[in-house]
């Protein structure tokens, strides 16, 4: 009887003690299981990221033509430069901007949001809020104060009237917003749009006081690094340097039109009419005049390498982005033209500084650590005088006179001139509150408007912007004007002039149409997942972020409409 006790207790007991080491050896299990699973996930996180950029920097050449680059490459001094893009990069041939007006801030908009003013809302540089009633600059915002100048005007901006996230927003959101976000330009709209709404910062140039300045949607100060490069005062010693010829004077001669032309504006003073320009005059005076030489750019490079060290831009796995754009191509184009001894010297001279800039994100970033792409806001038209001389069609336009011309037409037949509330861009914009007040219909003023401004010799067709899809243009062109306008902001007609023909003045040239010369732009890449490359087929200007966005392996921004460019991607 003892003994069968005994030897069920004995039983019971290994049972316990089994099932106390099977216990144990569970544990000890699921801990190793456990610590395993996390060491995957720790290895699979370094190796997603580690295809990506450690940064990311967007270049956008204000006014830059898609031929420069071949146009230019003979006289590059640098293998560093435009020419890295094409020993190293991916060279996209053929990209349309694929809207109207190719005007800056639209630009900007889109190459960042990969979207099209329809969605984005920045229907040109500034235009007359329909529902407001009265016009708008595309990044004005009472809201906020100047940070860096007395001249409170001045940085009262903002990205607010910016629609969609932005690639920098989208760049935030992926990285629980640890990424840096950064826009620098000397235009305000230049570095507001493409930083985006999530932005540690955006600096821009005031022409006032020679500084660069910010607002108080980004913080409350200006950063320290932004005000010690201020008491640099690098205009002046800058303006120090004159502007000279960076070739020898055959060079231009072979390759431009003359250096001094009667249709070329004077920036400089009247009696400034070619190289070299003495620009010593200025010092402490006039801080305005550095934005239409190269040396706006060597200012905007100065600024975007002080942003990248006291910043620590790319210093970590976590993806930054800095959007530079370079607007003295812009002014430069603006006063001389695309064929001019300015705007060639203005390329080379950005060249160099390009080839700077990129020495720096080798030395600072790591050659292997940064992803980089150029492309331009617009392009620009020749100078009308200088197509008249060549036999090549068009001529001036003027805008401002629109207005006058339609008013003094509606009242000769007995309608109000106040009809017509703005112009601007190309789009005309009606007085709805007194149509409606006046009892006047609407198709009754579209035919008056249309019939008079087809007389015309520079108007190729005026376009009702909500029927822009069944106008009688080919399919490429209507999508460009639909892709343009959006109710609140845009016009109720647009005026499509005929080719060649430019608004603007006798002096000087601009941008703003459907045409090539001004719709072409250049597309460049380099640097890590950037595969070696050249890129023949139609493109988009909306195809940039998500290539970008592919690229990081992030959400594309909200309104985007384009397609990653895959054939750039490694």
């Amino acid at each position: 009887m003892l003994t069968s006790t005994f030897y069920k207790k004995k039983k019971i007991a290994m049972r316990y003690i089994l099932f106390i080491c099977l216990s144990l050896f569970s544990l000890t299990s699921n801990a190793q299981n456990q610590k395993s699973s996390i060491s995957v996930k720790l290895n699979a996180s370094k190796q997603s990221t580690a295809h990506k950029p450690k940064l990311v920097v967007g270049i956008v050449v204000d006014q830059m033509r898609w031929d420069y680059v071949n146009r230019y490459k003979p006289f590059f001094k640098s293998s560093s430069g435009f020419i890295r893009f094409i020993n190293e990069g991916a060279t996209v041939d053929n990209t349309m901007i694929p809207y109207v007006p190719t005007v800056t801030a639209s630009g900007h908009a889109c190459v960042y949001t990969g979207s099209v003013p329809a969605l984005h809302g920045i229907a040109g540089n500034e235009w007359y809020d329909n529902v407001k009633q009265k016009k708008i600059y595309c990044v004005e915002d009472a809201n906020v104060q100047t940070l860096g100048s007395s001249n409170n005007a001045a940085g009262q901006m903002s990205p607010v009237n910016v629609w969609t996230t932005t690639l920098g927003d989208e760049i935030k959101l992926a990285n629980n917003f640890k990424s840096k976000v950064f826009g620098i330009s000397l235009k305000d709209r230049g570095a507001i749009i493409p930083a985006g709404h999530s932005a540690n910062g955006a600096f821009w140039y005031d022409s006032k006081t020679g500084n660069f300045i910010s607002s108080t949607y980004y913080g409350k100060t200006l950063p320290t690094w932004v005000s010690n490069y201020n008491n640099l005062h690098r205009p002046d010693s800058l303006y120090n340097l004159d502007w000279n010829l960076s070739l020898p004077a055959s060079v231009y001669e072979a390759n431009c039109d003359k250096d001094e032309n009667t249709y070329e504006s004077t920036p400089f003073g009247k009696e400034a009419k070619h190289f070299p320009y003495a620009l010593k005059s200025f010092i402490a005076k006039d801080y305005g005049k550095i934005s239409t030489t190269p040396y706006g750019n060597s200012l905007v490079e100065e600024l975007a390498k002080q942003a990248i060290a006291n910043e620590a831009m790319g210093a970590d796995d976590i993806t930054d982005l800095l959007a530079i754009s370079f607007s003295s191509p812009d002014y430069i184009g603006h006063s001389f033209g695309p064929d001019s001894w300015e705007t060639m010297d203005g390329y080379i001279k950005l060249d160099e500084t390009l080839a700077d800039f990129f020495n720096y994100l080798d030395k600072q970033v790591g050659k292997d650590n940064y992803t980089v792409f150029l492309t331009a806001d617009h392009a620009v038209a020749n100078i009308p005088a200088f197509n008249k001389k060549h036999q090549i069609p068009g001529g001036l336009s003027n805008e401002g006179a629109l207005k006058n011309e339609i008013g003094t037409m509606l009242t000769a037949k007995g309608f109000s001139a106040n009809l017509i509330s703005f112009i601007g861009e190309g789009n005309i914009y009606f007085n709805h509150p007194l149509m409606d007040s006046l009892k006047i219909n609407q198709d009754k003023l579209i035919d008056l408007v249309t019939s008079f401004l087809e007389k015309k010799a520079d108007v190729l067709q005026v376009v009702e912007n909500r029927h822009a899809a069944t106008a009688a243009l080919p399919a490429s062109l209507r999508e460009r004007i639909v892709n343009g306008y959006t109710p609140q902001r845009s016009g109720d007609l647009v005026i499509i002039n005929k080719s060649g023909y430019v608004d603007g003045f006798a002096t000087g040239t601009s941008h703003g149409t459907i045409y090539s010369y001004d719709a072409h732009i250049p597309l460049l890449f380099f640097g890590k997942g950037i595969k070696k490359t050249s890129v023949h087929r139609e493109t988009y200007m909306t195809d940039i972020a998500p290539t970008i966005s592919t690229l990081l392996g992030i959400q594309m921004p909200s309104g985007s409409i384009g397609n990653p460019i895959l054939e750039v991607l490694q």
